[in-house]
């Protein structure tokens, strides 16, 4: 990249800024490939050539759009300075700035600078790049009537932040109501009236005949959580004993499970393996095909991967990351690494058409490479299965890729090393064992686009090795959302918009029965389009053909049932309309929802409902889909249907009942502080 006649800038936005120079260098050449391919690199980053024709108002124009920022004197990256002919920048992925002179209106010479700066205006310009990454605040999205839990005093009803003066200073104070001290709970619909102030500790209580409020000053905020669990918790009395009754019991509780993980992943890190060998130049070969750049979280994933294959411990790790965040990619990586090392892959998913799917894109990423790929599900023939099965033990066969097919007793591997379970959590905890019993050092990934809450993650990531990629890649876009009432020229506007940029759609109708008619009324509506149809009754042959066809643009629109909610990976396909909403779950209307705005084009959702027959509940899940737009929000969306289940998913289903009674966010905590008094424990016996 430190050529003195050529240089890349990158814009100067929070993406970049979690990346250091070294990542740019390493990966300029594919950079540039993007810049030429890739509508968002195109626009956020720019090649300037000595020689080159641009004029000096053009290039300052593109510093605007690069969020560079115009100073007097250049401090540190993202700035840029103008004297006369000349425009000094201090790119965000180069360690020094940069000198750019004009001759009319051509780039005359490019020079590199040395670094100049004192400690204080480094120090000022470190803050402000830390500032430009995104955090995850434990407080995201706060709103008011949302139930917050208080360490202390249990659950409240969220109203606000307010300032107050109390012993004459003036704070800023989250204000929690609870119920009143002879009430067993409390509506979000009570407003608040004035009476007494008591000081409780390091907050104040407000007395009032209808409700307590809690006010609980900013620098405090560290003993709220956000309530996660039921729709609708009891509210706790701020006198009352019951929440001192309900954390002893969940405390009792999180020590047994605490226990009951301690000893069964200390089962686990017994069983050893011959370790993979390190990095080589095939596994960088194969790495580099990857046509997309890693993001930050994808490539701490793959490292820690990696790290766990290079150790003489079998590995178990699990992936979570949000629909089309780049968990596939991680996969790919490892079952090269695995068959590079002599060693078998078996991949195991839920349905067939994501079986047939990953068979393709498996396909196609290791075609330069003298790697066998076979598939084992009901869209196989007989003959077909048989002839993998029989290749599998003799060795020919180096990854299978299947259903629940593949852990049928006929399979026999001739040496399994590494098993990936794509959409864990729709396999239960007697078919993952299956593979335990083939051989205790073999390795398990698996693959989870049920979202986990950051902080089970930190209570767990002791114990469990689990990555978490929460970035979505670059070039992704927010999902645009409408919710509202069936409208027919709606559906019309719709279709025929996607048609327009010659891109596809999917179109949602839940009832097998009456799916034909459906895809009638739409040919009479929208008669130039063209139709399939795909539902859980279709034959394996007919579902695979009509999937194949609407990925190799055969026709327009696929009218459907919820088969498509899992692991479809269509770039063209980027509206969706849902016909009646209301019966779909929150998570399962997130899910069919990641099946679009998988490339760099804007997508569309569409969820319709009837407005006679939809229910409070479930306008309640449509209100909360529309408000989760933005990418990776299926980690905030949905924060009691989704994240409950991940933790059930994680934790056991037992455990709900006591996270629940507390949130999950402080059952977590509670559960780290077990573990680390059992931890303690055990290494001081």
């Amino acid at each position: 990249m430190k050529h003195h006649n050529k240089i890349l800038i990158a814009a100067f936005i929070p993406i970049f800024a979690e990346r250091d120079v070294l990542w740019f260098e390493e990966n300029d050449e594919k950079i540039k490939r993007l810049i030429a391919t890739d509508a968002f690199w195109a626009r956020r980053a720019t090649i300037l050539e000595e020689g080159m024709r641009i004029s000096m108002s053009e290039f300052l124009r593109s510093l605007d759009e690069l969020e560079y920022e115009k100073t007097q004197r250049i401090a540190g990256e993202g700035e840029f300075s103008v004297i006369g002919g000349a425009v000094t920048i201090f790119p965000l992925n180069i360690d020094h700035p940069v000198r750019i002179e004009f001759l009319g209106n051509s780039i005359e010479t490019i020079a590199h600078l040395k670094k100049e700066e004192t400690a204080g205006e480094r120090k000022a310009h470190l803050l402000k790049k830390e500032m430009l990454k995104r955090e995850i605040s434990h407080l995201h999205n706060l709103k008011e009537g949302d139930y917050l839990v208080h360490i202390d005093h249990g659950i409240g009803i969220f109203r606000g932040i307010k300032e107050r003066v109390i012993e004459g200073e003036e704070k800023k104070y989250y204000v929690l109501e609870y119920a009143p001290p002879h009430a067993p709970c409390l509506s979000k619909s009570e407003g608040i009236g004035i009476q007494t102030a008591v000081q409780r500790s390091d907050s104040v209580v407000v007395r009032r005949p209808e409700h307590d409020t809690l006010y609980v000053p900013e620098d405090k905020v560290k003993k709220l959580s956000l309530y996660i669990g039921l729709e609708q918790p009891t509210i706790h009395r701020l006198s009352g004993t019951t929440w001192e009754h309900a954390k002893r019991k969940v405390t009792e509780d999180a020590q047994i499970l605490g226990k009951e993980l301690l000893e069964l992943y200390a089962k686990r890190t017994q069983a050893t393996r011959e370790p993979y060998p390190a990095h080589g130049v095939d596994q960088r070969e194969f790495d580099s095909i990857f046509e997309h750049l890693e993001t930050i979280d994808q490539q701490k994933a793959i490292e820690e991967v990696f790290a766990d294959m290079e150790r003489d411990q079998p590995m178990d790790r699990l992936i979570c990351g949000d629909v089309g965040f780049g968990k596939t990619e991680v996969a790919l990586r490892a079952a090269f690494k695995a068959v590079h090392a002599g060693r078998q892959v078996a991949l195991l998913c839920p349905t067939t058409v994501l079986a047939d799917q990953h068979f393709e894109t498996f396909t196609k990423r290791f075609e330069k490479f003298p790697i066998a790929i076979g598939m084992l599900s009901r869209f196989e023939s007989k003959t077909a299965q048989r002839e993998t099965l029989a290749k599998l033990t003799k060795g020919t066969v180096d990854i299978v890729i299947g259903t629940h097919r593949v852990l049928s007793p006929d399979v026999q591997f001739k040496n399994i090393g590494l098993v990936i379970i794509d959409e864990e959590q729709r396999f239960g905890v007697r078919q993952k064992e299956t593979f335990k019993k083939l051989r205790e050092s073999i390795d398990v990934l698996s693959l989870s686009a049920t979202p986990i809450p950051r902080t089970l993650y930190l209570s767990l990531s002791g114990l469990r090795s689990i990555s978490v990629i929460n970035t979505p890649p670059p070039s992704r876009q927010p999902i645009e959302t409408f919710v509202l009432p069936y409208d027919k020229a709606m559906v019309k506007k719709a279709l025929t918009d996607e048609l327009a940029r010659k891109g596809q759609i999917y179109f949602l109708h839940n009832k097998i029965e009456t799916l034909e008619a459906v895809k009638r009324s739409l040919e009479e509506l929208v008669p130039q389009a063209r139709y399939g149809t795909a539902h859980g009754r279709t034959s394996e042959l007919a579902l695979r053909k009509t999937m194949h066809d609407f990925k190799a643009g055969k026709f327009d629109v696929l009218v459907a049932t919820t088969i498509i909610e899992n692991g479809l990976d269509l770039k063209n396909a980027n509206t969706l309309i849902v016909e009646d909403a209301g019966r779909l779950g929150l998570a399962q209307a997130y899910q069919i929802r990641g099946r679009i705005g998988r490339s760099d084009k804007k997508a569309y959702a569409y969820f319709f409902y009837s407005a006679q027959k939809l229910g409070d509940m479930a306008r309640k899940r449509l209100e909360a889909l529309e408000e989760a737009r933005e990418l990776g929000s299926g980690y905030f969306i949905a924060q009691r249907d989704l994240e409950i289940r991940g933790a059930g998913n994680i934790l056991g289903k037992k455990q709900s009942g006591a996270v629940n009674q507390v949130g999950l966010n402080l059952y977590c905590q509670i559960l780290n502080e077990a573990i680390e008094r059992l931890q303690t424990t055990k290494e001081s016996n």
